[in-house]
């Protein structure tokens, strides 16, 4: 077992991620959170410390697409709108930050659906 459990590792590897990567304004960092029953994506500007573009599993706009389906395919949603979204503010490259969990399930989906509307990392 992990000392202080197992969010402390998730934090653990997320400052090592976070160490070797940082968002530009030419290509901000597309952030991954993931709770127990939703999933939260933000693109971030690091050096201004800027939220960009925001999207989750709880906005309006996709909250009735949401209800009765599995966990991914709420996150292929939520990474579709957050393309969206960041394609609309002109943002085409992102750097994507996994958040320390596995790239895989939920986190993997969400970035494939965010490639498939239009953005490239």
């Amino acid at each position: 077992m992990v000392k202080g459990g197992v969010r402390a590792a998730r934090i653990r590897r997320h400052a090592r991620v976070r160490a070797k990567l940082a968002g530009t304004a030419s290509s901000p960092r597309l952030c991954v959170f993931r709770s127990l029953n939703h999933i939260y994506a933000q693109v971030i500007d690091d050096e201004k410390g800027h939220t960009l573009v925001t999207a989750s599993t709880l906005d309006p706009e996709i909250k009735p697409g949401v209800n009765g389906k599995a966990k991914s395919p709420r996150a292929g949603l939520v990474g579709d709108l957050v393309a969206k979204r960041a394609l609309d503010k002109g943002i085409k490259q992102v750097v994507f930050d996994r958040g320390g969990y596995k790239y895989h399930g939920r986190v993997k989906a969400l970035a494939e659906a965010a490639r498939e509307a239009g953005l490239k990392f």
